[in-house]
């Protein structure tokens, strides 16, 4: 990662090919405040003609109107200026945001599927919108005001020492107090209360989301905001840290407030020490009303760098907290891409852990799925099942052993290769908020509409379109378009088959078909699966009584194995049999079995 003090600079290289502009803007933005500048020197030579009329001179009505146009007329160069300088600013600052936004999406997509479980979607989220768009306004009005307002500094400084040293010099004091008190709200001890506010913001927005995702559930048992614990913690730690970040800034921000705020407290003793001695109370009179005119834009001045200084506190908080996702190790591909010509599927002594598990997940498993075979993985949950099937697409690279898919490491085989000959239907699958057309297309982009409507009426999506007067144009989630679970598992199926893809996972596939659908489904996976090398788990063991293997799993590894016939047979009193039995009493039980005059309900 970058050090906190590179941020900035490394923050502006993704501006890319407008990052130029920036220095356009820069070099605006000083300009500019000079401009802004000469107004104040215009106004004194216009008061000083006034100072001379009242001793007797006469006053040049002409020259006053001189001066005052000259001090309009560059303040509105300066603002012109200034508007060129925002101009450039923000076409380079807006390129900015989406590159940061399209780097940090591309690198997540070459992220392996665990990182996401470490780090959900809504802190994600946050991370990406939130802090790019911290950067973009750090980018396009703090960056060229910060140069603005440094180049307004030094001028004033002079200024503040040409008309009269002795006056100016207490106030330049004044201001290099408040200037030095800027860095108590900016030190380490600031930062790291920054860091631990937007720490909490992150985990607060995700608990949010998790909170809103499991309202029905706080809602069907009665339960309020305070039932949901991480939820109340995480608002509690967001409160506590936003307090400890406002105390951090309280001195520094009190202290500077009340220096800035307080040059005339400086300015009038200086200025009657100095007429005491002063030899000439006309020249010293027009000196004064300058001081007076000007020394208020000083606090202005000094009050933006302040606010300046923190915003570029902030941005590079941003970074640090962007680079934490454009930095996180991405999943490895061999630099000798390999091509897996064939699609058997071995295992060999594979072992897998998730991050700071205490156990693994599976252990020492082997097996061999042969192309044209239908595998399946049965047992209790939380036995592995799911963790062995998403090992094959590499969702998560394993500790130990290797797994080859046609005798190539699926480590040397390329993630775009790996993708095209895996298919993957989950057990609960995501929809894009598109059209159930796109939906499936997306499977196959190459496809036509013919080829979707082929897929989805082997998938029996055929009641899906019925029930919508688009049909397969319909958007979900458009004027309360939503989908069962089932019907989004047989949009997920008709997806799989249209990509027809060598190797297909399938994870718990029917899990959300009723009795009739799941008859039609079965038809449906049958074609689907059809020469190709399946892996399937099960709860519904009647779906896999015709696999090739049934791969019983127990605590992460495999107890038994063989066909439906074999495992009944041979091992009358092993894993797979018991849950047989239980299968058929289930597949069986009605309330009536279970009840009687006098008697409980026994269905649990």
């Amino acid at each position: 990662m970058k050090k906190q003090d590179n941020l900035i600079p490394h923050m502006l290289s993704f501006a890319g090919d407008k990052g130029f502009l920036l220095k356009v803007s820069q070099f605006l933005s000083a300009i500019s405040a000079i401009f802004i500048l000469l107004p104040f020197i215009f106004v004194y030579f216009a008061a000083s003609k006034i100072v001379d009329a009242f001793i007797g001179t006469y006053l040049d009505s002409g020259e006053l109107l001189k001066w005052g146009i000259l001090a309009l007329v560059t303040e509105l160069v300066g603002l012109l200026l200034y508007f060129g300088a925002l101009l450039c600013s923000h076409t380079a600052a807006f390129n900015l945001e989406k590159n940061l936004k399209m780097e940090a999406l591309k690198h997540l997509s070459k992220m392996p599927l665990g990182y996401f479980e470490q780090n959900p979607s809504g802190k994600l989220r946050k991370i990406i919108d939130e802090n790019s768009a911290q950067t973009e306004k750090y980018v396009g009005h703090q960056l060229p005001d910060l140069v603005g307002a440094y180049v307004t500094m030094i001028a004033s400084l002079i200024l503040l020492f040409v008309f009269d040293w002795r006056i100016g010099l207490p106030l330049f004091l004044l201001f290099a107090i408040g200037f030095a008190l800027q860095f108590l709200l900016m030190g380490k001890e600031t930062m790291t209360y920054m860091q631990n506010y937007q720490d909490s913001l992150e985990t607060m927005n995700h608990e949010a989301v998790e909170y809103i995702r499991g309202i029905s559930v706080v809602k069907v048992f009665g339960q309020s905001v305070n039932s949901f614990s991480k939820f109340t913690g995480a608002i509690d730690s967001y409160s506590k840290n936003a307090m400890a970040f406002t105390m951090a800034c309280q001195n520094g921000m009190v202290a500077f407030t009340t220096v800035i705020n307080s040059p005339f407290l400086v300015l009038i003793p200086a200025a009657v020490i100095v007429s005491l001695f002063s030899g000439d109370m006309v020249d010293f009179t027009k000196n004064f009303l300058f001081y007076l005119i000007f020394t208020p834009a000083c606090a202005v001045m000094l009050n933006k760098i302040m606010y300046m200084n923190n915003n570029k506190m902030q941005a590079n908080e941003a970074m640090r907290r962007i680079d934490m996702i454009l930095n996180a190790p991405i999943q490895e591909e061999a630099k000798e891409k390999k091509i897996s010509k064939e699609n058997d599927i071995v295992f060999e002594n594979v072992t897998f852990s998730y991050e700071n598990a205490h156990n693994p997940a599976i252990k020492n498993i082997s097996f061999v799925a042969k192309q044209g075979s239908m595998t399946a993985l049965v047992g209790k949950s939380g036995c592995g099942k799911s963790t062995t099937a998403s090992l094959i697409p590499r969702f998560y690279d394993v500790d130990m052993g290797k797994i080859t898919i046609g005798g190539v490491d699926i480590k040397d085989i390329s993630q775009k290769d790996l993708m095209e000959k895996v298919a993957f239907v989950f057990q609960n699958p995501k929809l894009f908020k598109e059209s159930l057309l796109d939906n499936i297309l997306c499977g196959n982009k190459n496809a036509t509409r013919d080829d979707a409507l082929k897929a989805a009426r082997l998938a029996c999506c055929q009641d899906i379109f019925e029930k919508f007067p688009k049909g397969i144009d319909t958007v979900i989630g458009s004027e309360g378009v939503y989908l069962s679970g089932g019907e989004k598992q047989r949009i997920a199926i008709a997806r799989a088959i249209l990509k027809d893809a060598p190797v297909i996972v399938l994870d718990e596939a029917t899990a959300y078909a009723n009795p009739e659908n799941e008859v039609l489904l079965q038809k449906a996976i049958k074609k689907l699966t059809q020469g190709k090398t399946v892996i399937v788990i099960a709860h519904r063991l009647s779906a896999i009584t015709d696999a090739n293997q049934i791969l019983v799993m127990k605590e992460g590894e495999i107890v038994e194995r063989g066909t439906h016939q074999s495992l009944l047979k041979d091992k009358k009193d092993g894993i797979y049999a018991h849950m047989w039995n239980d299968y058929m009493k289930a597949t069986t039980w009605h309330i009536g079995n279970e009840t009687g005059e006098g008697n409980e309900v026994k269905a649990c």
